[in-house]
């Protein structure tokens, strides 16, 4: 199985977990994930010891998008996730960090495209992404 249909299965088990569990329905939720993701290549340059000021300059901006989607406008979370996923498949051409494995970008890709899509949708039916202070 590629990377990037595995990531993209983790995507749909997420969206049906934070459904079960009704985390979803804090608009913290999805932000924090794209926080989290957006996080790891700082990991990997770390790893690396190597292009951490420009992973950490990018992963700010990820986490600036989903600050202000969580505060402003819950679609903007699931568009920067799906940003992500651009950000993924692009990121070998853009950035030299030798700390990310070699599968992480098709399997975060798989991830982020089909998340990206489910939070915007949750979001504009108004299904999730709707309390600031947490469930209720």
């Amino acid at each position: 199985m590629s990377a990037l249909v595995i990531g993209a299965v983790l995507a749909i088990i997420m969206g049906v977990a934070a459904r079960i569990t009704h985390f979803d329905i804090d608009r913290s939720y999805y932000a924090t994930v794209l926080i989290v993701i957006a996080s790891y290549y700082v990991l990997f340059a770390f790893m690396a010891q190597e292009a951490i000021i420009i992973e950490i300059v990018i992963a700010s901006i990820f986490a600036a998008i989903a600050v202000f989607g969580a505060y402003r406008w819950a679609p903007l979370i699931g568009i920067g996730i799906i940003l992500h996923g651009v950000f993924d498949l692009t990121h070998s051409h853009l950035i030299h960090n030798s700390g990310v494995p070699s599968w992480w970008p098709a399997f975060c890709a798989g991830v982020d495209l089909v998340l990206g899509i489910w939070v915007i949708y949750l979001a504009i039916t108004n299904k999730a992404l709707t309390a600031r202070g947490g469930a209720t």
